[in-house]
């Protein structure tokens, strides 16, 4: 605990009571603490949202008063480096972090033109009136970035998990490890854009564990052959259900996420097969969204229904679309011009 920081109190509850806790916090021993924050985030290989939740822990632990946590954590947010203000509601404060890329479902505000969220009330109700505190810090100017190309280094409580499914007559099953503790992070995880879920990787060894059972299935099959398995593998291993019914709110799922969970919809089972299919056979994936569906699409040369993304024509492949193999096409979607196409990204 730095010493002098406990003095940092957030009175009057206005923004003289905002200045007053900056300058108790600013003149007590903080620079350990920045310097264990980074130390630690570098160690656990934490993305912004993984530092998000550190700070926000490690302010609870010194207040008990939301206000006061959420003025610490405004302060060593901006020593961070972080763009991040703060406001007040209601005489509470509410902390809005800047971010380039959307945040859905999370009451946001602009300052000149840039939006800044506020990520605490994900999923919550709106902030309502708010009096923005209008000092910036000096040099914090970073964003929030929700993107995760490589995943958190926390410690392991491994469990294991065994999907099956049924193929041309075959039942086959797979079953692999996962780390309980990436799932309870990841289940903390606002709803960025679609990028960001396409993109971040299989834990290494739940990985592993599904291309080995994989590889066994497919070894001596045509190549065609063996991605119409990987597909028949994610469109038959779950259940379908939508968010607003399994979760009460709109969550894409992580690849991980998809593979944790008994149930899931077109969206998550596209994010899971863009991730195998780039992995084991080192093809191009997009995602490819209609207003109400979301299925992927390969650059292979393999006969089909196809969409055209840069000129580019591809391959569609429907994990949602029970039996299809790749180049069919739901027959509702074989018709519409996709509304936008979810770039991901090869290592």
């Amino acid at each position: 605990m730095p010493q002098g920081l406990k003095n940092a109190k957030f009175y009057p509850r206005d923004q003289k009571g905002i200045s007053n806790f900056f300058d108790a916090a600013a003149s007590s021993d903080h620079e350990n603490l920045i310097a264990e924050i980074a130390s630690v985030s570098k160690t656990l290989n934490l993305n912004d949202w993984g530092v998000y939740l550190l700070v926000f822990d490690i302010s609870h632990k010194i207040f008990s008063n939301e206000d006061d946590v959420k003025l610490l954590s405004w302060f060593i947010f901006n020593k961070l480096g972080y763009a991040v203000k703060v406001g007040l509601a209601q005489k509470h404060v509410v902390l809005m972090h800047y971010s380039k890329n959307i945040i859905y479902a999370t009451p946001n505000y602009s300052f000149d033109n840039n939006k800044f969220y506020v990520v605490s009330n994900y999923a919550k109700e709106n902030v309502g009136e708010l009096y923005s505190y209008k000092q910036n810090y000096p040099g914090a100017q970073k964003a929030l970035d929700l993107s995760m190309r490589v995943l958190p280094n926390l410690p392991s409580q491994m469990k294991t998990k065994t999907l099956t499914f049924e193929d041309l007559g075959k039942n086959y099953s797979v079953a692999f490890q996962y780390n309980q503790n990436l799932m309870d992070f990841m289940a903390t995880y606002p709803q960025a854009d679609y990028e960001t879920f396409f993109n971040t990787p299989l834990d290494g060894r739940t990985y592993k564990d599904i291309a080995s059972s994989l590889k066994k299935y497919v070894d001596g099959k045509k190549i065609s052959d063996a991605m119409n398995f990987v597909l028949h593998f994610v469109q038959k291993s779950f259940a379908y259900e939508r968010d607003d019914q399994q979760f009460g709110r709109e969550k894409v799922m992580f690849a991980q996420e998809t593979l944790y969970f008994n149930k899931s919809d077109c969206e998550d089972r596209a994010v899971l097969f863009s991730y195998l299919v780039k992995e084991l056979f080192n093809v191009n994936v997009v995602g490819v969204k209609y207003k109400d569906h979301m299925a992927t699409a390969l650059y292979i040369p393999m006969d089909g229904d196809k969409v055209i993304n840069n000129k580019k024509e591809l391959v569609v492949a429907d994990p949602t679309y029970i039996n299809a193999s790749i180049g069919q096409s739901m027959p509702k979607y074989k018709p519409q011009r996709p509304e936008s196409f979810i770039v991901v990204k090869k290592d």
